[in-house]
């Protein structure tokens, strides 16, 4: 994606005009990073729209992550600036499958994933993120855990706490598609460099890595480690950031990318700024289920 002056002077007038703001995923192009009032995970960017003093949010994510921000903020406008920008990994989860594994598995919590639609956080007891995980899971009195969406993330989960985990059968593919294979040869590469994955990789990844975090760990990692060199086993646009607060220090691309965050255009954001589209909206009781199961997971963490 390519971004001139003039679409820089119209977004900002748009932005000035409509009062307001652009939030970008660290998965996001880099000219979209760029034009973003605010960069980061996706529970973070919902949490800044809870504060932002704007009446509209202009979210550069994905459906989910908009929907999050929707749940979060009923009060403001928000849009999303491509209706094509989904989660395969959010899409392998659905309400049908969900209520047929709660009847497997009738005294079970039920702990979803943030990356998962409106409707089935609305069915579930309790959200969690890469980041707090195993604090939620630990957190909860019952010993029988459905997760869902992600089986990595659910299996790294259950290497840290004795409760049955039941894994759903879902999976990221940016992170399934990273292989030892690929990390051993940057390694052998580039042999000084640290190795930064996210949990959402395969457990034969994880098992390499110096660091296993969400985008905000793995980002903290990099800022206050001593290594001037990292192997970055995650949405390769993530470097974009870590670049920008890291300029002295060098990164390596796994070679992975969300086709989903590639579905957003700067001319996307522009019209959806100019016509107001496309509006993110849930029915009423399907955002208070969903509400609640975000809220309880913030009273934990």
């Amino acid at each position: 994606m390519k971004l001139n002056a003039e679409m820089l002077n119209d977004i900002k007038s748009l932005k000035k005009e409509h009062n307001a703001i652009i939030l970008a995923h660290v998965y996001q192009d880099a000219a979209i990073q760029s034009i973003a009032d605010i960069v980061g995970d996706s529970l973070a960017l919902s949490k800044e729209a809870m504060a932002a003093d704007a009446d509209i949010i202009v979210f550069c994510g994905v459906r989910f992550m908009a929907e999050t921000a929707h749940i979060l903020n009923p009060e403001k406008t928000i849009l999303l600036p491509s209706l094509n920008a989904g989660c395969d990994l959010a899409d392998m989860a659905t309400i049908e499958q969900l209520k047929k594994e709660k009847e497997n598995y009738p005294n079970a919590a039920v702990v979803c994933y943030i990356n998962s639609s409106a409707e089935i956080k609305a069915s579930s007891d309790i959200c969690c993120t890469s980041a707090n995980a195993i604090e939620i899971v630990q957190s909860l009195p019952q010993k029988e855990i459905l997760f869902l969406p992600d089986k990595n993330l659910g299996s790294y989960v259950a290497e840290f706490t004795n409760k049955q985990i039941k894994l759903w059968d879902g999976y990221c593919y940016v992170h399934e598609n990273i292989n030892p294979q690929t990390i051993n040869s940057l390694k052998e590469k580039f042999p000084t460099s640290k190795i930064i994955v996210h949990p959402e990789c395969n457990p034969t990844v994880r098992v390499l890595a110096d660091c296993i975090g969400g985008t905000a760990k793995m980002a903290q990692y990099v800022k206050t480690s001593n290594d001037n060199e990292f192997i970055v086993g995650t949405e390769d646009n993530f470097i974009h950031h870590l670049q920008k607060h890291n300029p002295h220090k060098q990164f390596h691309p796994v070679l992975t990318k969300c086709i989903g965050m590639e579905k957003i255009s700067i001319n996307d954001v522009k019209e959806a700024l100019e016509q107001q589209k496309h509006i993110i909206t849930l029915p009423e009781s399907i955002r208070l289920k969903a509400y609640n199961t975000l809220e309880n997971m913030m009273k934990v963490s």
